[in-house]
């Protein structure tokens, strides 16, 4: 039996012309050799499976080639060429660092780089991975690195640029290798399988491409695996089965799924697709692409470049997205990448995705919009307030406000009946209890003002007494404690009132210069219009003071304010008192 050569190996470049994706850098490495620009050291850095070290092994050929072809092409028949071919060659040497790392592994090369070549005028040494070397050997590596004989030529190759130290990347000319194409695996793919004699579709071919993720070797290994599995008739069917791939179909008839609002199929696929073994993860983001796919075919003409679908699919792809409106694309796409964000950290992750499934079908829908008029009523809960009556109850701090205005009583000091948070949430999502508009608001405001007004005018000036003044200040303190605001009764209930008869007025003390802000700002007016009206007085005033203790028993009162604080600090520090004068500095 002939021995098998996979295609990796048997296909692999042999010259500049023949690089992969890589035509700058080529270009950039022929020029040098033409114009006999050769540095001492270069660095070849980029993904797996890009062609580093198969550049460094052309470069390496050019350079010691005896009869160099058009463009410093290796001839491939001189001693120097088939020598290295044959595997015989005393000129180009291949480590690899990751199996020779130590110190005395680089003092062993640093002695081969003083013998000169036998055939060629350079010798070359390939290390591969050299981001493996230990911090002691490259130290050990500078040196020669910096210095080499003339004769000698060191090409660098990594996977992790990031690992080698900044005295090597100072050291070396650095070319930074692509990832592949899609389109130019695809060339290369084909090619391969006409000169082998395998029929392929395109589709097949973009299967590999994709799953090769920009690199030419990935992709060839995939290649021969799908040969290995189909024969010489390579099917779609029999490549997305092999290389465990979920069909294309499957995100279209979700798309239309999702668009007629049918989550249950939705969520039956989904069952079906991991019955198949494939990860609910790897299935979100593939939808995700495929989204994206569908929102650039609603401009292919445009942006034809972005499309990383098989030219036989387009069609279905733009027919598709023609039913697709762009809000749905774009709500659906953040839906996904919200859902693949948090998937880890999910507790029932098929939940989570089959949740966001039906995001996508409600929102295509328009489940989310249905008309007041077409929602189900809630069921009617006894003891639970209709809609209506919602709308014409008031908050207490609307009854104890409005008590001011009508006539004030034991019985209209009490607050209206309020649905209880357990009832309030029997109510229906849809329904909807309207606020007030500004409209109503100034109206409202306005009623207040003449019922305000109506009342003064009804109110006569008799004379206040000091009893029915105390009894009428007690009779609030109670209705401000029925209305809930028992903060407010305490600190009327704390200290006596101060009545000037003569003034018609009430002295209020509260705590603090905060309590009486407060007071002034909130609640004066409404106490006043209470007030007045218990003792049939319009010209009644109160007055908010801070208490002041008197006597022995006083005690000196704390600061509260910011600007208290820094006045009593001031009081007591004669330092103080000196920065302020020194930087003319304000309390505020």
């Amino acid at each position: 039996m002939e021995q098998f050569i996979v295609s990796a190996r048997k296909y692999r470049p042999d010259t500049f012309e023949s690089l992969i994706g890589q035509e700058n850098i080529a270009t950039t490495l022929r020029n040098s050799i033409v114009r006999g620009q050769l540095a001492h050291a270069y660095l070849f850095c980029g993904p797996r499976g890009v062609g580093k070290t198969t550049t460094a092994r052309i470069f390496a050929k050019s350079i010691n080639c005896l009869n160099p072809g058009p463009g410093m092409e290796p001839c491939g028949q001189c001693e120097s060429c088939l020598s290295f071919s044959e595997g015989r060659s005393y000129c180009i040497h291949e480590l690899d660092a990751a199996s020779n790392n130590s110190v005395d592994d680089i003092r062993n090369l640093t002695e081969m780089v003083r013998i000169p070549p036998q055939v060629g005028k350079y010798s070359v040494y390939i290390i591969d991975e050299v981001h493996m070397l230990s911090s002691a050997a490259f130290n050990a590596f500078l040196k020669t690195l910096e210095e080499p004989p003339a004769h000698a030529v060191f090409i660098l190759a990594t996977t992790e640029k990031y690992k080698i130290l900044p005295t090597i990347l100072s050291r070396c000319q650095t070319y930074d290798f692509n990832r592949i194409s899609v389109p130019d695996i695809i060339r290369n793919l084909a090619d391969i399988a006409s000169k082998e004699g395998i029929s392929i579709d395109e589709s097949s071919l973009h299967v590999v491409a994709v799953k090769g993720d920009g690199s030419m070797r990935d992709a060839l290994t995939l290649f021969d695996q799908v040969v290995a599995f189909c024969g010489k008739d390579v099917k779609y069917e029999d490549v997305i089965r092999n290389l465990n791939v979920l069909d294309y179909e499957y995100y279209f008839r979700i798309t239309d799924c999702a668009l007629s609002g049918d989550y249950i199929s939705m969520l039956l696929m989904f069952d079906e697709i991991l019955a198949k073994g494939f990860n609910a993860l790897y299935f979100i983001g593939g939808l995700a692409e495929h989204l994206r796919d569908l929102l650039i075919c609603k401009h292919a003409s445009e942006a034809e470049a972005l499309l990383n679908i098989p030219a036989s699919m387009q069609d279905k792809y733009i027919q598709q997205a023609s039913k697709c409106s762009a809000s749905f694309i774009f709500n659906s796409l953040n839906t996904i990448s919200s859902c693949e964000a948090s998937y880890r950290t999910s507790g029932n992750q098929r939940l989570h995705i089959e949740f966001a499934l039906m995001k996508l079908a409600s929102a295509a829908a328009g489940l989310n919009e249905t008309p007041a008029a077409a929602q189900p009523l809630a069921p009617k809960v006894a003891g639970t307030p209709s809609a209506a009556d919602v709308q014409t109850k008031v908050t207490p701090a609307e009854a104890a406000s409005d008590s001011a205005e009508a006539q004030v009583t034991a019985e209209s000091s009490k607050p209206e009946e309020v649905p209880a948070p357990a009832q309030t949430a029997a109510f229906s999502p849809a329904m909807k209890v309207p606020g007030m508009s500004l409209k109503d608001m100034m109206r409202k405001a306005q009623q207040r003002e003449e019922s305000a007004d109506n009342v003064q005018e009804s109110l006569s000036d008799d004379p206040i007494t000091e009893d029915g003044v105390t009894a009428a200040w007690k009779h609030m303190a109670q209705m401000e404690r029925q209305a809930q605001r028992s903060s407010l009764a305490a600190t009327m209930e704390m200290h006596e009132i101060l009545i000037d008869k003569e003034n018609a007025s009430v002295t209020f003390f509260v705590g603090n210069t905060a309590q009486q802000d407060w007071v002034r700002t909130k609640v004066l007016s409404r106490l006043e219009a209470t007030l007045r009206k218990l003792v049939n007085n319009g010209r009644l005033r109160i007055m908010v003071e801070v208490y002041q203790a008197q006597g022995e028993s006083a005690k000196e009162a704390l600061p509260y304010m910011p600007t208290e604080k820094a006045n009593y600090l001031l009081s007591r520090s004669e330092e103080l008192r000196e920065l302020k004068k020194d930087l003319d500095l304000d309390v505020k």
